[in-house]
Order: C-alpha cells, then sequence, then structure tokens
C-alpha cells in the first residue's frame, strides 16, 4: 500500500506544483481497482490504481472519446508510464443512491433521474459515434452469446441452487429463443452495462457518470432497465412508467424521428428481465456461494421486484418452460427461504455485544445462561502500532478505513456474521431472551470495538433484535433498539 501511495503522490508532483494536504483511501465496492481522494488547496483529485492495464486504457480511451462528445463523464489529467495509476476528475461523494436514500421518492430526486436520462441517451448515441469498440474489455457487442451467458450464470447459481426439477433441452430452447428475440432490436448504440445509481455523481445539481469501462455495442434498452428496476432504489411503478416514457422522447429527440415504441417497450421488458436474472445470479454468487452476508439478505428483495415483474409485463416472447420456472421461483414458500426471521416488540431476546482487551477485565454473564461467543480479533493486523492511530479507537473514520481496507477483517466479519447469524434465527424461533458475544483484541480499543460496532449493525438491520452493546475499556454503555 506504501508503494501505492508514494507513486500516487510522484504522479500528482508531476501534474501540480500544490502541495498535497491529504490523501484518502475510499472504499472499495466490487472491483479490484483502488480509489484514493487527493486533497490540496485548491480542491481535490481522484487517483485510480489498477493493475489491470487493459481496463485503464479502456477507462481512460472512452473518457476521452465522451468528453469530446460533450457527455458528462470524468476528465483524465495525466497517466503514469505503467498505466496503472491515472488520475481524474473528482465528482464528489453524493451518489444518485445516495441522494435518494436521503430525500425519498421526492420530485427533486425524480428530476435527477430524468437528467440521468437525458444524459444517458446523449452518451449511448452521440458517443457512439466514431467510438472505437475494439477497446472494449470483452465482447465489442452484446449480442446473442453474451445474452445466453448471464442467463446460463443465472441458471447455475440461481435457479439450480432452488432444486426445482424442470426440462433441460427445453429450458435451454427458451434460452436460445429469448437471446435471439433480444438481438434483433431496432437501436443499438453505446451500452453502458452497469448504469445504476450508484454510478451516477451529483455534483452542482448536474449528474455525471463513473465506471463505464465495461460497455460495449448494445440495445439501447438495456441501461434504461439497469436503473430503472435497480432493486436497491425501489422506484414506484409509476416513476418507471414515466421515466421510461421520458428517455423514449430523449431518444426521438436526438435520433430525429420516431421509433416504435411499442416494440421499443416490447424489447425493453425484455431487457429488464436479462437484468433481473442477472442481478439474482449475482446475488446467488455472492451470497449462496461466497457466502457474503450482504447479499444474501438482497435475494428477498429482487426476489419480490421481479414477482412484480413477471405479474405486470409482457416480453413479447412465448417461453414455456422458462416462463413455468420462473412462475415457481416467485412463490411465498421460496422467498420465505432467503427471508430472515424478524424481531417485534414483543421478542424477549436481547444480544449482549461487549468488546474488551484481554489484558484486563473480561465480559460477565449475567444471564446465567454460561453461553454464547467469544471471538479474538488478535489475528487482525493491529491498528494500535501505528503512531497516528494510538489515541483513537475503532469508532474513527482512520481506524475504520484501515481495518476496512487494509486488513482482512471484512473477510473475518463475514465468517462471524454466518456463525451467529443461526443462533440469533433460533434464539428469536425459541422465545430465548439472552445471547453474549464478545470481541477481545489486545488494548479493547481498536479491533474489538469496530468488530463489535459492526455485529451490532449487521444484526439489527438484519434481525431487528434488540442489541445492549457495551465497551468494557471505554467505559461506555449504548442501547440499539
Amino acid at each position: 500500500m506504501q508503494v501505492i501511495t508514494d507513486d500516487i503522490k510522484t504522479l500528482f508532483a508531476g501534474f501540480s506544483s500544490a502541495p498535497i494536504t491529504g490523501l484518502e483511501k475510499i472504499p472499495q465496492s466490487g472491483s479490484n481497482r483502488m480509489y484514493f481522494r487527493i486533497l490540496t488547496a485548491g480542491g481535490s483529485f481522484i487517483a485510480t490504481y489498477n493493475d489491470n492495464i487493459r481496463e485503464n486504457r479502456t477507462f481512460v480511451h472512452y473518457s476521452r472519446h465522451f468528453r469530446a462528445k460533450g457527455c458528462p463523464v470524468p476528465q483524465i489529467f495525466t497517466i503514469n508510464e505503467s498505466y496503472t495509476i491515472y488520475l481524474q476528475e473528482d465528482f464528489g461523494n453524493l451518489s444518485l443512491l445516495g441522494e435518494l436514500e436521503k430525500q425519498g421518492h421526492n420530485d427533486h430526486a425524480y428530476s435527477f433521474f430524468q437528467k440521468s436520462l437525458e444524459q444517458l441517451a446523449r452518451l449511448q448515441i452521440l458517443g457512439d459515434e466514431g467510438l472505437d469498440y475494439g477497446w472494449a474489455i470483452t465482447s465489442k457487442e452484446f449480442g446473442k452469446q453474451a445474452i445466453l451467458s448471464d442467463l446460463l450464470y443465472f441458471k447455475y447459481y440461481f435457479l439450480d441452487t432452488l432444486q426445482i426439477p424442470y426440462d433441460k433441452e427445453q429450458l435451454i430452447d427458451d434460452f436460445d429463443a429469448l437471446s435471439s428475440y433480444l438481438t434483433h432490436v431496432d437501436h443499438k448504440y453505446f451500452m453502458f452495462r452497469d448504469f445504476q445509481s450508484r454510478n451516477i455523481m451529483l455534483k452542482d445539481d448536474a449528474v455525471h457518470f463513473i465506471d463505464f469501462q465495461g460497455g460495449m455495442k448494445g440495445a439501447l434498452q438495456y441501461d434504461v432497465a439497469s436503473l430503472l428496476w435497480q432493486a436497491k432504489a425501489e422506484l414506484p411503478d409509476t416513476w418507471k412508467d414515466g421515466l421510461l416514457e421520458y428517455y423514449m422522447d430523449c431518444v426521438e429527440s436526438l435520433l430525429d424521428k420516431k421509433i416504435d415504441r411499442s416494440r421499443f417497450v416490447s424489447q425493453y421488458n425484455g431487457y429488464v428481465l436479462i437484468r433481473l436474472l442477472q442481478v439474482l445470479g449475482a446475488y446467488g454468487f455472492r451470497g449462496l456461494f461466497e457466502r457474503k452476508a450482504h447479499f444474501l439478505i438482497s435475494i428477498p428483495l429482487a426476489l419480490r421486484n421481479f414477482k412484480w415483474f413477471l405479474g405486470n409485463k409482457q416480453v413479447g416472447i412465448g417461453l414455456p418452460e422458462f416462463q413455468r420456472l420462473l412462475t415457481l421461483m416467485v412463490q411465498d414458500e421460496v422467498i420465505g427461504r432467503f427471508e430472515p426471521v424478524q424481531a417485534d416488540s414483543n421478542t424477549p431476546l436481547v444480544v449482549h455485544i461487549n468488546s474488551f482487551s484481554y489484558k484486563k477485565e473480561h465480559p460477565t454473564d449475567d444471564s446465567g445462561n454460561g453461553g454464547g461467543f467469544v471471538f479474538d480479533c488478535r489475528g487482525i493486523l493491529n491498528p494500535g502500532r501505528i503512531p497516528e492511530f494510538k489515541t483513537q479507537t475503532g469508532r474513527d473514520k482512520p481506524v475504520k478505513d484501515f481495518l476496512e481496507q487494509q486488513t482482512r477483517m471484512p473477510e473475518y466479519l463475514n465468517s462471524v456474521y454466518n456463525i451467529v447469524d443461526i443462533s440469533v434465527e433460533d434464539y428469536i424461533k425459541r422465545g430465548f431472551e439472552s445471547l453474549q458475544i464478545g470481541f477481545g483484541c489486545t488494548g479493547g480499543q481498536h479491533r474489538s470495538v469496530y468488530a463489535a460496532d459492526a455485529l451490532a449493525r449487521h444484526l439489527r438491520n438484519k434481525f431487528h433484535v434488540k442489541i445492549d452493546l457495551h465497551h468494557i475499556v471505554q467505559d461506555a454503555k449504548n442501547w440499539i433498539n
């Protein structure tokens, strides 16, 4: 990590004489790319480190091409010789999803979705002009093979885990028919591929796009489906319909001609189906195979989103075996497999979570049960050995960033969640009153504090259970109801 930050400082020094006043690592999402915010007296910049050089070259090429077309993508300022680090424009921290979560589904948020779709149409249609798709990372075009790949991804990582009997040959025939139908669309331009509200940044009352390096030639409808049917956004049906009409208005304005809206919507529904299945496949892979708790929690929401789609939209092609399986997949019994038991106001269970120091006082059990869990955090790299963290705790942002980004704490906690969840769910069902969980580290100041807080959030969000959180060394007690 130190080598990377030193290289970033060297690259920036060759770009600007402004002294760096701060260098912050931005939490990673699903990719291996690492982002850093460089702060100066006059502003801020984003430094990206990525050892996938081909991906970097594609992003830089796409960015420069789209900016030349007037599209809202980041300016690339400079790149190092090895093409592993580049500096780009900083659009800030507020995404469209963040604004939606903060504002709710009001007129202000709706206007940002309109702006996003207007700029998306420009990026797709104007950005397609003269774009060399030889830079595409995977396929040059989202055609039949790419669609089949998404369908099979869903089949292997989600559908097959449900163990619903089906006719394999008929299902593959339906996959082939659907992919052929969606390949023959009227309008193919640049396809963003991951156009969702997390990748739309808001700054100065305008929208800006990031993470489009996976783009290729494809149907206009795919990106609109990705945005409007993102499960996390939970857009009202009236929004989805109104925003789709607005997007088609934007497309007709750019093309300066009318489009067949009935056919466009029918094919759009097909791409909604593909996108929803691709998301379920991803949740299945990350949640059911990699056992990552966050993705398991997302499955019921995605299934309910999908259930509404099946009951209200038509794809425009007959798919008998596939349709039969999808109908079975969204039954309440199946959705219930993924929904955790949740506490209510009458649930007696209180989960007592403590952080402590192995050198000092250990937590006591006043319930008389003598059970529960104690997790030793000393196998995680200790922030307390770093001078700047000695006076801080696991609740301070620099320490949290260090644990999340430079240690195996996320992996450690994911394993803790998987173990503890079993007991919490069972205790709620059986009406038990108390479960004790402790996290210990050397000083009871950094790792154990962070882990205790993280588990408290996780259990509250997943099970709505009452938490008694106590940091023994800090002698502070908070109730999370």
